[in-house]
């Protein structure tokens, strides 16, 4: 007795997501928002799990995802709040 497995492995496509299987997802995402991540990959036609398609939203797709390097002011809190709390 386990843990149900997250999806049916067999059929489902692995490795690096195309540009267009990111479009699906983020159209499908805008039009009818995050939650019920197993049955996403089934409505928006895409042959991964909905764990990958969760990951692939929330790591690398969102909106509100800041890519690059961290500004100077970023930095200060930074240093300022590792020399108030330390390693933890």
């Amino acid at each position: 007795m386990g843990r149900a497995p997250c999806c049916e492995k067999v059929g489902l496509k692995k490795g690096r997501w195309a540009a267009e299987e990111d479009e699906k997802l983020a159209k499908y995402i805008q039009a009818n928002g995050e939650g019920s991540w197993r049955s996403l990959p089934k409505h928006a036609g895409l042959l991964r799990c909905g764990k990958s398609c969760r990951l692939r939203w929330i790591n690398y797709l969102r909106a509100d995802l800041k890519r690059g390097n961290i500004s100077a002011e970023e930095e200060d809190i930074i240093v300022k709040l590792h020399a108030s709390l330390g390693n933890r």
